[in-house]
């Protein structure tokens, strides 16, 4: 797709439909040509204030060693105490040693602190994923996670949190700017356009992409956007969500119609049928951070029913770790878990100002993330439907090559993903693909964190 044949408008139509402001949304000229705008419109990821997670894990019996997160210090340096004693505790539960089990979780109990520095916090929320897996209670301690989120969760409290996260991170506008620019690209004067959004982002992808829609200098096309569902944390907040999707699609002038799937309790259960899918419409399938919700088993039927839509394009984002390859290696997994965590911590700790609520709210929802991974067995009641074995690009890759053939990123696109990392502090970097693999990856301090890719039929 050229996007050259975008008008550049004076001003924004209408208003983000987050909180009801106008923001900078025009379209760059580089060259004599339009781009995809690279200024999301107020997005908001799913994250989740779990306040008094901790509950359910041995708690401190003092607060000497809790202080405040100050230094500055990043987390993912190395010869840390909390990564040494972590392993340790780990390799304990593999080897059934009780008594060194014993001792482990009381010196992390005694040493670990949510509020403390990256050490201190890191050892409080994999305490609690070793203690559920030591002791069986992984699925008791999960529910009761996820049932804590729930109840604390709001449009507003998700809105101000995410906001917040992606004013100071490119960790999901990556994958936005990325998957957007792909879509235009494939469905480039079609008339009917039906874009099949499953994710857990909560529309917060598609501001920018309905602005694209409303600045061609040809006929405006009609947009059905069908958002598929299985949280019930998302569930709550997605009639808020769709009265202001249709509001903003009004002001841009696209014509647009808004569905939710939401009866379902995984994604193994998504069918053609219930996608409603026409004939005449040209199909892009989206998914960020979803596949990795799908049981591993049943990740290659999902893939193939995808194939049975025939779209135009199928956008690709996810969180590059392998949950998948060692999950019947306890340690394995540990170690892998560990790595990616102490990034993401990492991460937040640069990011956010040592004092902010919202790096507290994002490190707590990654307790319920890390027991799912480390104390549930995959397919226990109650957790069916929130697999977390993250895999990464190159097993992503291997999957979709069964159904697809793998799109590059334009240049345009990646200038627009190279402009949006230039809005951050420093640390952040795109990294392209080698030679035998595909898609982009977004990189922290040289780690690959996300990679997104695009694929068709």
């Amino acid at each position: 797709m050229k996007l050259s044949s975008a008008k550049v408008p004076k001003e924004s139509k209408g208003a983000s439909p987050i909180d009801g402001h106008n923001y900078s949304l025009h379209s760059k000229r580089r060259s004599g040509r339009t781009t995809l705008p690279v200024q999301a419109a107020e997005q908001w990821s799913v994250a989740v204030d779990m306040h008094n997670t901790n509950s359910i894990q041995p708690q401190n019996s003092h607060t000497s060693t809790s202080r405040s997160s100050d230094s500055g210090e990043p987390c993912a340096t190395g010869n840390k105490w909390a990564s040494r004693l972590l392993r340790e505790c780990a390799r304990a539960i593999s080897d059934k040693d009780s008594t060194k089990i014993h001792h482990l979780l009381w010196m992390l109990n005694e040493l670990a602190s949510p509020y403390g520095d990256c050490d201190q916090k890191l050892a409080s929320y994999f305490l609690q994923a070793l203690f559920c897996k030591a002791t069986e209670s992984g699925q008791r301690c999960y529910r009761t996670l996820t049932s804590v989120a729930e109840r604390s969760h709001s449009f507003d409290s998700a809105r101000k949190l995410i906001l917040k996260f992606q004013e100071v991170s490119p960790w999901t506008t990556f994958g936005h700017v990325a998957a957007n620019g792909a879509i235009l690209e494939a469905l480039d004067g079609e008339a009917k356009l039906h874009i099949i959004d499953i994710s857990n982002t909560l529309c917060t992808q598609w501001p920018t992409l309905l602005e694209a829609l409303a600045t061609r200098n040809d006929e405006t096309p009609h947009l059905k956007l069908t958002v598929v569902v299985t949280a019930n944390i998302v569930r709550s907040v997605m009639k808020e969500i769709s009265q202001r999707m249709e509001k903003f699609a009004r002001l841009m002038g696209v014509p647009f119609e808004f569905n939710v799937i939401s009866g379902l309790n995984h994604l193994g259960e998504l069918t053609k049928e219930a996608l409603g899918v026409l004939e005449d419409e040209a199909v892009a399938v989206n998914c960020i951070g979803a596949l990795r919700r799908v049981a591993v088993e049943e990740r290659g039927a999902v893939i193939q029913m995808f194939q049975s839509l025939g779209p135009k394009v199928v956008t690709v984002v996810e969180e590059e770790a392998d949950f998948s390859s060692t999950r019947y290696d306890f340690v394995r997994c540990f170690e892998e878990c560990l790595r990616f965590y102490t990034l993401y911590f990492d991460m937040l700790e640069e990011s956010f100002a040592p004092t902010s609520n919202e790096k507290l709210m994002l490190e707590r929802e990654c307790s319920r993330s890390i027991v799912r991974v480390l104390a549930c067995e995959d397919g226990e009641d109650g957790t069916a439907g929130e697999c977390e074995r993250r895999e990464k690009g190159s097993q992503w890759s291997d999957r979709l090559k069964e159904a697809f053939s793998p799109v590059g990123f334009s240049d345009d696109v990646v200038d627009d993903v190279k402009a949006l990392l230039k809005r951050y502090r420093a640390g952040w970097a795109l990294a392209q693909p080698h030679q035998d693999e595909t898609g982009l990856y977004l990189t922290w301090k040289e780690e690959a964190v996300v990679w997104a890719s695009a694929w068709k039929p």
